[in-house]
C-alpha cells in the first residue's frame, strides 16, 4: 500500500508547470515527493506513493480564502535530508522563533521545533504536518487554527516499560501543561514502522501494516479526538549511521519514517498528525557528549512529549464548529517562503515560484542534495547566508521595502558610465542580497 518510487523527468525550458510534469510522472497517488537531483538534461524526483490498495482521502470543502490581513511566512526545514539547522532534535528552534518574529503568523514543519522532551512553542508558529503544509501551499486548503486541539494517541504493542515510559509522559504533559488527551488506543498488533532510504541518500520510510495504523486512528478521531499522535519503535535503524548523527555528521534516519506516518493519517483522517520515536535511539558508548544540535534527543527517553505540546495548536483544514478557532490564513495571506538553498525541489516552493511569491533560501543551512534556483531554473529567489538575513529579507517584503535599496551598490536608473557611455545598471548586476 505504501511504495517508494524515483523517477527521471526531463529538464525543459523554465515556462512549463513543474509542479504538473512531476504529478503526472507519479504512478500512484503522492503522499511525499521532492527533487532530488537537478542535472543539465534530466532531473530525479523521489516519492512515497500510495497503491490503489490505499483507502480514499478525506474530501477537504474547496474554499477561497480572501486576504485575511495578517502576513504569513513558511519556513521549509525538509526532514531526512541532513539539514544542518533543523536535521537534528529542535535545533531549527532559534532560527524558528526568528522567523516567527517577521509575520503575524509562521508556517513550518513539526521536525523544526521537535526535541524530544524539550520544545518551547511560539504563540505565532503554527506546527503544519507536511501534507496539510502541501495543500496549503497549493492554496487547496486554509489552515484554521484552533484554540486547542482534542488529542488521541496512538500507541504501537510494546513492552510493559515502554508503555510506562508512553503513558507517564503523556501524563506529564496534561497535568504540567494542559494539554487535552481526548483518548488512546494500544494496538494489538504492531504497526511495523522501518527506516529506509532513496537513492540520493534521503531517508524515507515504510510502514508493514497500515491497516492497523488507519484502524487505531479511526477509533479516535470516532471518540472525538481533532489531532492524532502516533509514538511507534522504528525498525531498521543503521546503528552505525545514527551514531553518526549524533556526531553532526549524518541526517536523521527517523524523519523519514515519522513524515510517511504522518502524511497517511493527515490525507486519510483531514487532521494533523505527527510521529513520535517511543523509546529513542542511545546506542552509544560509554558516557558520550553528542553534537549540541541532537543533544535533546539524545537526554530523552521518548520523542513523545514535543509531539502533544506542537498538536494541541497544529491547524486544521477545515472550519470546525466543536473547536472554534483564533485564526484562518490562505495562501493569498503567504508573504514569503524560507528553505535551506540547496533543498529547492520541494512543492512548497515551487508553488511559490509558480505564484510569483518571494523565495529565500538560505545558503548556511546546508544538506545532502544541491537542488538550487540556478539547477531548476527558478525566478524571484532571494539568497541569503544565514536566517539572520533571512529575517530581514522577510521583514523588508512585509514592509513593502525594495531589496535592491537595502543593498549596495545602488544602481542609478537612466544614468550613464560617463568613462564608457553604458547606462549604469549594467556595470552592478544583481541578484544576491
Amino acid at each position: 500500500m505504501i511504495i517508494n518510487r524515483s523517477y527521471e523527468i526531463s529538464a525543459v525550458p523554465t515556462s512549463r508547470d513543474l509542479i504538473a510534469e512531476v504529478e503526472h510522472a507519479h504512478i500512484g497517488e503522492t503522499l511525499r515527493w521532492f527533487i532530488s537531483e537537478a542535472g543539465p538534461s534530466s532531473y530525479r524526483v523521489e516519492t512515497t506513493e500510495c497503491t490503489d490498495q490505499a483507502p480514499p482521502a478525506r474530501k477537504l470543502p474547496v474554499q477561497t480564502q480572501a486576504p485575511s490581513g495578517k502576513t504569513v511566512a513558511i519556513s521549509l526545514i525538509p526532514t531526512g535530508i541532513g539539514c544542518s539547522i533543523g536535521g537534528y532534535a529542535g535545533d531549527a528552534g532559534p532560527a524558528t522563533a526568528l522567523l516567527a518574529e517577521t509575520a503575524d503568523f509562521l508556517v513550518t514543519n513539526p521536525n523544526a521545533v521537535n526535541a524530544s522532551n524539550f520544545i518551547g512553542p511560539e504563540r505565532d508558529v503554527v506546527y503544519t504536518e507536511g501534507y496539510s503544509l502541501d495543500l496549503f501551499s497549493r492554496g487547496e486548503a486554509n489552515l484554521f487554527i484552533p484554540r486547542a486541539n482534542k488529542i488521541g494517541v496512538i500507541v504501537e504493542r510494546a513492552d510493559d516499560s515502554a508503555l510506562a515510559e508512553v503513558f507517564n509522559v503523556i501524563n506529564t504533559v496534561r497535568a504540567v501543561h494542559g494539554v487535552d488527551i481526548v483518548d488512546y488506543v494500544v494496538t494489538e498488533e504492531p504497526i511495523g514502522t522501518r527506516s529506509t532510504r532513496h537513492a540520493s541518500g534521503a531517508y524515507t520510510g515504510q510502514i508493514d501494516n497500515p491497516d492497523i495504523l488507519l484502524s487505531a486512528a479511526r477509533q479516535l478521531v470516532a471518540a472525538g479526538a481533532t489531532a492524532l499522535a502516533v509514538t511507534t519503535d522504528v525498525q531498521d535503524l543503521p546503528a552505525e549511521e545514527y551514531a553518526d548523527h549524533f556526531a553532526g555528521l549524518h541526517p536523521n534516519p527517523v524523519g523519514g519514517a515519522e513524515a510517511v506516518l504522518s502524511h497517511l493519517l493527515t490525507r486519510t483522517f483531514g487532521v494533523p498528525a505527527a510521529h513520535a520515536p517511543m523509546i529513542n535511539f542511545e546506542a552509544l558508548p560509554g558516557t558520550t557528549v553528542v553534537d549540541a544540535r541532537g543533544a535533546a534527543e539524545f537526554i530523552s527517553v521518548s520523542g513523545l512529549a514535543c509531539v502533544l505540546m506542537g498538536l494541541r495548536n497544529a491547524p486544521q483544514l477545515e472550519s470546525r464548529p466543536d473547536l472554534g478557532y483564533k485564526a484562518a490564513v490562505g495562501i493569498n495571506d503567504v508573504i514569503a517562503v524560507i528553505a535551506p538553498a540547496s533543498a529547492l525541489g520541494s512543492l512548497p516552493v515551487l508553488a511559490a515560484a509558480r505564484r510569483g511569491t518571494p523565495v529565500i533560501a538560505v545558503a548556511a543551512n546546508t544538506t545532502l542534495l544541491d537542488v538550487n534556483a540556478s539547477g531548476l531554473h527558478l525566478p524571484n529567489v532571494v539568497e541569503v547566508g544565514s536566517y539572520l538575513e533571512a529575517a530581514g529579507a522577510v521583514l523588508a517584503i512585509r514592509r513593502g521595502l525594495s531589496l535592491e535599496s537595502i543593498s549596495r551598490p545602488l544602481t542609478s536608473l537612466g544614468a550613464k558610465d560617463h568613462r564608457s557611455g553604458i547606462p549604469a545598471k549594467a556595470l552592478f548586476p544583481t541578484g544576491r542580497y
